[in-house]
């Protein structure tokens, strides 16, 4: 849930490099409140005709524009790309798949001229033995 919180706080920040499991964490969640989103409007009467969301939806959707764009952008520079590669999606099913692909590959072991290396900067998990507690 961090990670999504975190691209809502980063929302206008195009420039820097995002984890897998950051942009992974975002779109999971989303996906989550959107299902949410259709639920209550269905619940809740405002469905419009003939479709399977409403008025709750569009406002969420609509909000999460900027931080979608921005986390995918930062998610290509992580696997060395520009974020104007996002333009691939507007290719038919070519343009997906390999957004897809460079969205599931690792990041760049080296800072790239993106920024650092997001995997460099987080510090490493040390295990607590029984007599350090």
């Amino acid at each position: 849930m961090d990670y999504y919180i975190l691209a809502f706080k980063k929302y206008l920040d195009f420039s820097g490099r995002s984890r897998r499991a950051e942009y992974w964490y975002f779109v999971l969640f989303n996906l989550i409140f959107l299902f949410v989103t259709m639920f209550l409007d269905s619940k809740m009467g405002l469905k419009f005709s003939g479709q399977s969301f409403g008025v709750i939806y569009v406002i969420y959707a609509v909000a999460c524009i900027l931080p979608s764009i921005a986390v995918a952008v930062r998610r290509l520079h992580d696997v060395g790309k520009s974020g104007w590669m996002l333009l691939l999606s507007l290719i038919p099913i070519v343009g997906g798949i390999w957004l897809l692909i460079l969205y599931v590959r690792d990041s760049e072991p080296v800072d790239n001229k993106y920024g650092p290396n997001p995997k460099a900067t987080v510090p490493p998990i040390v295990p607590v033995t029984p007599t350090q507690a």
